[in-house]
């Protein structure tokens, strides 16, 4: 499908760089941990250089941990082939102003060779994969992701130095749904908000949530690549204009013992005459599509969840009564399963409830997208729903490690048809990388219990 029109043309940047008006244009790709990383380029340098020619950054970007370590058992990249240079290539559908930052646009880039092939494991090219191998089937996928933060009264440099204890929440009490639970952080919400409209999202609305200083900003739906692309905007956004307010946010999965914060991503398909192809006359109003395209989903969810939770924390959600997933179920308008079916006729869409705020969206998306293929292309049968308690279900769970998980990744064939060798033992080795680390690390908890009782 035709993406929408890019919040700011070219033609609209050049005469605002011509105005002195716009003098930085950040040039930025998209990681494996879901950040943008990239450079400020000057705005003449951009439009006379970037803009025809596009830049160069180290090839190590797609092959480091969070803390930027370069880390052992990458293909594409080592020591040994001497870290060169891959290519950025702007993709202009994603160019636009950055309002919270003064004289500021930003545009998102694809990652190729220097010959020019693509980078197979870079995130934006394991989605758009999976997003041709659906338009084969004249089908074209739309997305909501509904991403939650903790925000807290305390900067990110203070966070730092007290080690991320004893912080001060934005609120001191649940405030689900509170009004004077959104009012109490107005400020902050507004300002992310209008960035946000800004930089060319569409808000939806912003609400409280159950943890601590918890909320959730909600933005329109729109095509897989664009809702990926606005994801990882408005995450660095946020960050950004929180720390503007001298507060701080954090997105990970599972901050305390307390609610985690969730990424429900929702998902329709569309065929060619631009209507639901989810929708029915079958049960429940699907359509034969549907139901083999859910049903792909349970097929593939314990194969795939590396994909979906890519960090040690992110399974310490996956807890019995938090409304985090535990069992591999749908059901529908059942919020104890891993897939939920909500909507009907021209807006039915399944919500998968399994990735945390730590999740990156593109690698997400591509893997819902290739299990729904697998299920669609084998016409798998569609299991009867859970109408009860999902967690308490005979259900089959899904993996509590990152390690049981990457096991899973890579064991796969499904996955490995379906996104290459390559991408897989890219993403393997990523969670192993991790799941390595935090096993050498020494806790705060072995401390407490060892420190003087053991």
């Amino acid at each position: 499908m035709e993406r929408p029109p890019a919040p700011l043309s070219v033609e609209e940047l050049g005469r605002l760089v011509e105005r002195g008006q716009i003098d930085t244009v950040l040039i930025a790709l998209t990681d494996m941990q879901g950040r943008l990383q990239g450079k400020r380029c000057g705005a003449r340098y951009f439009m006379e250089e970037v803009l025809t020619h596009g830049a160069e950054a180290c090839n190590y970007l797609l092959a480091v941990d969070v803390e930027m370590n370069t880390v052992p058992g990458y293909a594409m990249t080592s020591w040994e082939s001497g870290y060169g240079d891959f290519a950025l290539r702007p993709d202009l559908a994603t160019l636009r102003l950055i309002p919270w930052h003064a004289g500021t646009a930003l545009v998102l880039c694809d990652v190729q060779w220097l010959d020019g092939r693509p980078v197979a494991p870079s995130p934006r090219q394991v989605l758009q994969r999976q997003l041709d191998r659906l338009a084969e089937h004249g089908l074209t996928a739309h997305v909501g992701t509904e991403l939650e933060f903790f925000a807290f009264k305390t900067s990110f440099e203070d966070a730092w130095r007290r080690g991320y204890r004893d912080l001060e929440p934005a609120n001191q009490y649940n405030v689900d749904y509170s009004l004077i639970g959104t009012g109490r952080v107005d400020g902050l919400l507004r300002d992310i908000a209008r960035g946000m409209t800004g930089a060319g999202l569409y808000v939806e609305s912003t609400k409280g949530e159950c943890n601590l200083g918890q909320h959730e900003i909600a933005f329109r739906y729109s095509d897989a690549m664009s809702t990926c692309d606005h994801h990882v905007v408005y995450k660095t956004g946020a960050k950004e204009i929180a720390a503007q307010h001298d507060m701080s946010l954090s997105f990970m999965a599972k901050f305390d013992e307390r609610e985690g914060n969730s990424c429900h991503i929702h998902l329709s398909l569309r065929g060619t005459d631009g209507r639901s192809a989810m929708a029915g006359d079958r049960e429940h109003g699907f359509s034969p599509l549907m139901e083999h395209f859910l049903a792909g989903q349970l097929a593939c969810l314990s194969e795939f969840t590396a994909l979906l939770a890519p960090n040690v924390n992110s399974y310490k959600r996956f807890a019995e009564g938090s409304f985090a997933p535990t069992a591999v179920a749908w059901g529908v308008d059942n919020r104890t399963c891993a897939l939920r079916i909500v909507g009907h006729g021209e807006s039915l869409r399944f919500e998968n409830r399994l990735p945390g705020g730590d999740v990156n969206p593109y690698l997400a998306v591509a893997a819902l997208i290739a299990a729904g293929l697998h299920g669609l292309e084998n016409r798998l049968p569609l299991e009867e729903p859970v109408t009860g308690n999902a967690y308490t279900s005979d259900k089959p769970r899904v993996p509590s490690t990152l390690r049981d998980a990457a096991d899973r990744l890579e064991g796969s064939e499904v996955a490995r048809k379906a996104f290459g060798e390559e991408v897989v033992d890219h993403y393997v080795n990523a969670a192993r990388v991790e799941v390595k680390a935090f096993d050498a690390a020494v806790t705060d908890w072995e401390r407490v219990r060892g420190f003087e009782r053991l």
